[in-house]
């Protein structure tokens, strides 16, 4: 016999409803495709063989990268979603305060883009994912003091012979085709992909339902375990769970905030899987440093040259100084956004030793139901207890079982209470 189904409630129905508006609206909102800068900027700044700024401002973004939306009205539709969530919700509703929120992130998000090439542009990347002089915690340092801490210790690893990674042989059309066969393995039938793309600065990138490989990148086979429980874990895990929702159907599409979450995640899942190495964390690292240097006053030219005081080449070196500075000009403040690896990291990792110590390890597997927000994890419990939200339909290997997670973390409060310099006097005589 069938078992009889219970049909959504007229709650329920209104939430998916309003929910699904504020997918459609933030459908042409594209910040990574408004804020990019074409070859012909960096083709300008090598000609004039690396001593002339960028030729980027407001009239560049609106001639190169114009807006697919009218900003005023994409702000008026927002708005109109949020008023619309405390007429059908109320105001004190867990879903509306959520809801409400994410509409008022994404007219700033409307704001910022239409800001592009102006001070205003930077200043709303900070609200929404930071800026290098954020604390996490009372008392504790800074992003910008965590980067110059964790700089020190990777710049010794990294003069290590045994710690050099393996040769980058592996062309990107090969990568797809192994890439794919992973995802195949994870997420059979679903329609995900990894496929060639020109247009990205990173040699790697996840969208809705793929992951782009810039076509002229090369790969080791480290590199592609890097991707794999970075990109199709994490960012296609979490974009699969969260379009599985049957009413809160924006969590498989966050606001650039969840970004931190998101990003952190795949940080920790590159760190327990022990996949990454001590050059992609410097490379991560050096962002942060990036983002710093330009909040202290460093325009593109001082980026471009730290950068190839790393190392880097010239293409290197000036991809990656055009990322911070992407959306502003080359002598503004910088597009923030790269600090949310190490920055959400920090944050996740908190949330999890913490539920372990609290006795609520279980709520750890629920970051992955969609894109969400540490912030919102208490909500979430509830929302996945009465049904609103559904448990994740996937869920990376090292969650699927708490013990030995539980057991790990079990430690870290007391571990992280030890006097660090008093161990290295300690172990003097011992390394």
């Amino acid at each position: 016999m069938r078992k009889k189904t219970t049909p959504p409630s007229a709650y329920l129905n209104e939430v998916k409803l309003l929910s699904d508006r504020i997918v459609k609206a933030q459908q042409p909102i594209r910040v990574l495709d408004a804020i990019k800068w074409d070859d012909s900027v960096k083709q300008q700044f090598f000609a004039s063989g690396c001593k002339e700024l960028p030729k980027v401002d407001a009239d560049y973004y609106r001639q190169i990268c114009p807006l697919t939306f009218s900003p005023e009205e994409k702000r008026r539709e927002f708005y109109q979603i949020e008023r619309d969530l405390m007429r059908k919700l109320g105001q004190l509703n867990p879903l509306s305060v959520i809801m409400r929120r994410i509409c008022r992130e994404y007219q700033s998000v409307v704001r910022m883009l239409d800001a592009r090439g102006t001070p205003l542009f930077s200043d709303i990347s900070q609200e929404m994912y930071g800026s290098s002089l954020d604390v996490f915690h009372v008392g504790d340092p800074t992003i910008a003091d965590l980067g110059s801490m964790m700089e020190g210790t990777l710049t010794e690893l990294l003069k290590l012979d045994c710690l050099q990674e393996e040769e980058k042989t592996i062309p990107a059309k090969d990568a797809v085709t192994i890439l794919n066969d992973k995802i195949q393995a994870l997420f059979p039938g679903e329609g995900l992909r990894a496929m060639i793309s020109d247009g990205i600065l990173a040699d790697a990138a996840a969208g809705t339902d793929y992951i782009k490989l810039r076509a002229d990148a090369m790969f080791n086979m480290r590199d592609l375990r890097v991707l794999e429980v970075h990109e199709i874990w994490v960012h296609l895990g979490t974009t699969l769970n969260g379009l599985a929702q049957p009413y809160c159907t924006f969590l498989g599409k966050g606001p650039p905030s969840a970004t931190i979450t998101q990003e952190g995640l795949a940080v920790l899942m590159e760190i327990l899987t022990l996949s990454s190495t001590p050059k992609r964390l410097m490379r991560l690292i050096d962002r942060v440093r990036a983002i710093t240097l330009i909040e202290e006053g460093a325009d593109f030219i001082d980026v471009f040259k730290f950068f190839q005081s790393k190392g880097l080449g010239q293409e290197e070196s000036f991809n990656f100084a055009s990322r911070v500075f992407r959306g502003s000009t080359p002598d503004g403040m910088p597009f923030t956004k790269d600090l949310t690896y190490i920055k959400g990291f920090v944050l996740t990792y908190n949330f999890m030793r913490l539920a372990v110590s609290k006795g609520k390890p279980d709520r750890i597997p629920l970051l992955f139901c969609g894109k969400t927000m540490i912030e919102d994890m208490k909500v979430l419990v509830d929302l996945v207890d009465e049904g609103t939200v559904i448990a994740p339909r996937f869920i990376p290997p090292q969650f699927t079982d708490l013990m030995g997670l539980s057991a790990w973390f079990s430690f870290s409060r007391f571990m992280s209470s030890m006097n660090f310099r008093q161990l290295e006097q300690d172990y003097a005589n011992v390394l």
